[in-house]
């Protein structure tokens, strides 16, 4: 892992350079995906076919009733307990978020609405073929259900046309009755364009590879994505000399395990906390299963940063806008209210990002790659469309009619000016 050391000179410059050469890897995929995005929009399921073939060597796109039952029948209760447990949490939290109508008369007796209307058509994407997330499908399916989203399908590449059965329950839970065994570039395409085989969307949200990510924004505009670039993931830890070395040094592996492209950053004022927890990281890495994707994270974008005081973690915390920040330090509370920019953040030493993934109740789709300077993680939200709804009085364009028209005169839109002209004049000809 990189090492940087605020009282450096180039602390600043070194620390906005590793973050930009990241993001740069990142966006490198869009130019490769667009290709893809074309075939699938022009040639459907035969372009479709063609790439689940060469990338996932699947055959199926659309799994037979049957499939999905054997495979969910051969899945462990004791998982479906759990997802059922996850499920339960996270709906009851998102059911929290519904929005109300809003309904106003003026003096005037001008009315004015503004109405939440649920989306027609969604579809989640759900990585797979060689991981599976279940939770996942959760996350991104109850927002929806709570919204009150017609259609709501799920794209999930299988691997030799095989999807994972927790996958495929969580789907079961959340009523999905559109699934389909396909994933990467050409399934965002077809959701967005549509097939012979898959009717097209309104909405494509779910998190994904870097490839996913370019293809969602490529095809955006025909479709709508959610406010935020949801890509590889990233955690930032802030540490003290009450942290203990061994969760931390976990924490981050947990991150390091998901992609290539994760982010683990840890930040402390303690120089003896972040040799323990490099140590840590030696020992636990030869632990875990997937060794290699997170050996080549934490090498490629792992960073470790002593930093001397409160004030400057908080301004590097906000220039990183972390997907996932851990404040696991005795007094993170003096911290909250000035960190502005993170995902979602998790306070002391038991609230663990690992928790916040299943089963706490909170969203795991969050911003990354800095997107959370501006964006949120999934919420109800993503789900509806917002309309105003205005009904004017004769009073009402009568007494707000002449400043329209002397604002729109100096904007030089005449027209605007003389469609309500000719409205108050004819209401003071009667």
């Amino acid at each position: 892992m990189k090492i940087l050391n605020s009282t450096n000179n180039n602390f600043d410059n070194s620390l906005n350079k590793l973050l930009l050469q990241r993001k740069k890897k990142i966006q490198s995929s869009l130019i490769s995906v667009t290709s893809i995005v074309k075939d699938v929009k022009k040639n459907g399921d035969k372009a479709l076919l063609k790439y689940e073939k060469r990338f996932n060597q699947n055959k199926v796109i659309v799994p037979s009733p049957k499939q999905i039952n054997i495979s969910i029948k051969s899945l462990n209760q004791k998982v479906k307990k759990a997802i059922d447990v996850a499920y339960n949490r996270i709906y009851k939290f998102h059911s929290l978020q519904k929005f109300k109508n809003i309904s106003y008369v003026d003096k005037f007796k001008n009315k004015l609405q503004y109405k939440y209307l649920p989306l027609n058509s969604v579809a989640i994407y759900v990585p797979g073929s060689a991981a599976s997330y279940p939770s996942s499908v959760l996350m991104n399916a109850i927002p929806a259900i709570v919204a009150g989203v017609k259609r709501l399908i799920m794209i999930n590449p299988g691997f030799k046309g095989k999807q994972n059965p927790a996958v495929l329950y969580a789907a079961r839970k959340c009523k999905i009755k559109e699934i389909y065994s396909i994933g990467g570039p050409s399934s965002v395409a077809a959701a967005a364009y549509g097939t012979r085989k898959i009717k097209k969307v309104d909405k494509i949200v779910g998190p994904g590879n870097t490839y996913v990510a370019a293809a969602k924004k490529e095809v955006f505009g025909d479709v709508g994505i959610e406010g935020m670039t949801a890509g590889p993931s990233e955690v930032t830890i802030v540490c003290d000399r009450f942290s203990n070395p061994e969760w931390v040094a976990s924490d981050l592996l947990g991150q390091a395990e998901h992609d290539n492209l994760a982010q683990c950053i840890l930040i402390s004022k303690d120089k003896k906390l972040l040799h323990k927890v490099k140590i840590e990281l030696i020992k636990q890495l030869k632990e875990i299963p997937r060794v290699s994707v997170a050996r080549k994270s934490l090498n490629t974008n792992g960073i470790l940063m002593y930093v001397k005081s409160d004030k400057k973690i908080i301004e590097i915390v906000n220039k990183i806008a972390p997907e996932h920040l851990e404040l696991n330090i005795k007094n993170y509370k003096s911290y909250v209210s000035k960190i502005r920019n993170a995902g979602s953040i998790c306070l002391g030493k038991y609230a663990v990002m690992a928790m916040t993934d299943y089963n706490v109740g909170s969203n795991h789709v969050l911003p990354t790659n800095g997107s959370a300077k501006y964006s949120s993680g999934i919420s109800v939200n993503e789900f509806y469309k917002r309309i105003s709804y205005v009904k004017l009085s004769k009073k009402g364009i009568e007494s707000l009619g002449p400043s329209v028209i002397t604002l729109a005169n100096y904007e030089g839109l005449v027209g605007h000016a003389q469609s309500v002209i000719k409205r108050i004049k004819k209401i003071r000809r009667k």
